[in-house]
């Protein structure tokens, strides 16, 4: 039978857990969250969060966001790969409810999961088209 605790192993603890992540990770993104990610060499993954009072002004929302992130982990832990993930937050999720919450993790953790793997190549990043006034350019007003 599968094991569904969230322990000590299941976590970034230290600094350097989380420092080694932001050089160079996997993203993944939506408009509630930001997940950071590299493979370990566990036999497990790894979960850290981020909920900065910037973003979160009161306790008792980033002890929500906090609790839902860690639920949801706990149950989609055993279809992730050996990964360690940093989740953060962005402006406005205190405003949201738990479905929603919910429902933007459920996909992010197979997101980030794909984005790990060996041999997974980002698509190519769109560029975004350049407003140039034609009168601008040649001196006309």
């Amino acid at each position: 039978m599968e094991d569904f605790r969230f322990g000590r192993e299941l976590r970034l603890l230290t600094p350097s857990h989380y420092s080694r992540i932001f050089n160079e990770p996997a993203r993944a993104a939506t408009s509630l969250f930001t997940l950071l990610a590299k493979p370990n060499s566990l036999s497990h993954p790894r979960l850290g969060l981020t909920i900065a009072k910037k973003n979160v002004k009161q306790a008792n929302q980033r002890n929500r966001i906090k609790r839902i992130a860690r639920e949801s982990f706990r149950l989609h832990q055993h279809k992730l790969d050996n990964i360690d993930i940093v989740l953060m937050v962005k402006r406005g999720i205190d405003e949201r409810s738990n479905a929603e919450i919910r429902q933007e993790l459920d996909k992010l953790w197979r997101k980030i999961n794909e984005r790990c793997k060996p041999g997974y190549k980002p698509p190519p990043r769109r560029q975004g088209k350049k407003h140039h006034n034609a009168k601008q350019k040649r001196g006309q007003s």
